[in-house]
């Protein structure tokens, strides 16, 4: 067994921090770096408020520095990155939210002059597969896409509901989704979507079945370095994933690798997928980053963020070979105990 004073040692910062009914993944992200038999690690956390959970879990998260929102642009990130940098000498940046990618996506070669590593899908790749472009995607690579509609007005609601019947399923344009049965809900899911991640709101088609996601990684080449297919067996009202198993079923790896294939997708994805009582599959979104569920990768056996990590210094990888089916997550709270000295250090100086 090697001893861990023996393995490389690296410093990582993790975005996404948060613990809410909708969590982000930047927790399991770094669970599973912990885990890995190749190198050891200091975790930088990165974080946008002060009450992410994931600033206080000190075993986890060594030290954490907040960041401008992604709506400040790249050059207040890249500002706040070489602030950090100068003190951390990070090797690897991991976002884990949709709404960065485009801001750490733009700095790469900024970063990479600073020597802070990047693994991350292009502009263009961010772009092809985002939900106002997936039902494209889909009849350009023989995906089943459930039809959509762009909503940029609050009176073209009536027309999306009538057109695609109800239930209709209303989407933020970055996160959470709503079914609603009428127009009413229809209506104030559109108010609430637009409030919180701007226009448009996406209106699609609902379709009847069970979930199913697939955490995968690529390798920007278009090969695919890993799938893991989990069946969702406990769904919360945002549609989140809170207890899953994973699946033995080729059809699944199959539409990972088509995916891959088709973008020579970079980095960590996940495929949001139903299958209908046919059993047809149909790809409902896809995600550009790992989900908050990624740490079941690595529990099945292959972990997708430690590799991840090997892919971004340049190292080959190979494709792993099964994992671990009937593995299970059920997520939980726990109250994490903390001194209101250490919330108001996050607050007032932006570090922890």
């Amino acid at each position: 067994m090697t001893s861990t004073s023996s393995l490389p040692r690296y410093t990582i910062a993790v975005s996404a921090l948060n613990a809410t009914d909708s969590p982000g993944p930047g927790v399991a992200v770094i669970r599973a770096l912990r885990e890995s038999p190749d190198f050891t690690v200091r975790i930088i956390g990165l974080s946008y408020e002060a009450l992410e959970p994931g600033i206080y879990l000190h075993e986890l998260v060594d030290k954490t520095y907040q960041i401008p929102y992604p709506g400040a642009g790249p050059a207040a990130l890249l500002e706040r990155l070489i602030y950090i940098q100068e003190r951390e000498a990070l090797d690897l940046i991991i976002p884990n939210f949709d709404a960065e990618l485009p801001n750490f996506i733009r700095l790469a070669p900024q970063l990479a002059e600073l020597g802070i590593r990047t693994f991350l899908p292009t502009l263009a790749q961010l772009e092809v597969r985002d939900k106002r472009q997936l039902r494209a995607f889909g009849e350009t690579h023989g995906l089943l896409v459930p039809t959509g509609l762009l909503l940029h007005r609050a009176d073209e609601v009536a027309k999306a509901g009538a057109a695609l019947g109800y239930p209709v399923v209303v989407k933020g344009k970055f996160y959470d989704a709503v079914v609603a049965h009428t127009l009413e809900q229809a209506q104030k899911a559109f108010h609430q979507l637009q409030a919180a991640w701007g226009l448009p709101v996406i209106a699609q088609q609902f379709v009847q079945g069970r979930e199913i996601n697939i955490a995968g990684l690529g390798d920007g080449t278009g090969q695919l370095i890993s799938a893991v297919p989990m069946r969702k067996l406990y769904i919360t009202d945002k549609g989140k994933a809170w207890a899953g198993i994973t699946l033995e079923d080729p059809a699944l790896l199959e539409l990972a690798r088509q995916f891959v294939a088709a973008t020579k997708w970079r980095g960590g994805f996940e495929l949001e997928l139903m299958r209908a009582p046919t059993d047809e599959l149909y790809c409902m979104e896809i995600n550009p980053r790992f989900p908050a569920w990624v740490y079941l990768t690595a529990a099945a056996g292959q972990n997708q963020p430690a590799a991840l990590v090997r892919l971004a210094l340049g190292e080959v990888v190979a494709p792993f070979e099964g994992y671990a089916v009937g593995r299970m997550f059920i997520r939980y709270a726990w109250d994490l105990i903390t001194d209101n000295t250490e919330f108001h250090q996050i607050s007032a100086f932006g570090e922890l």
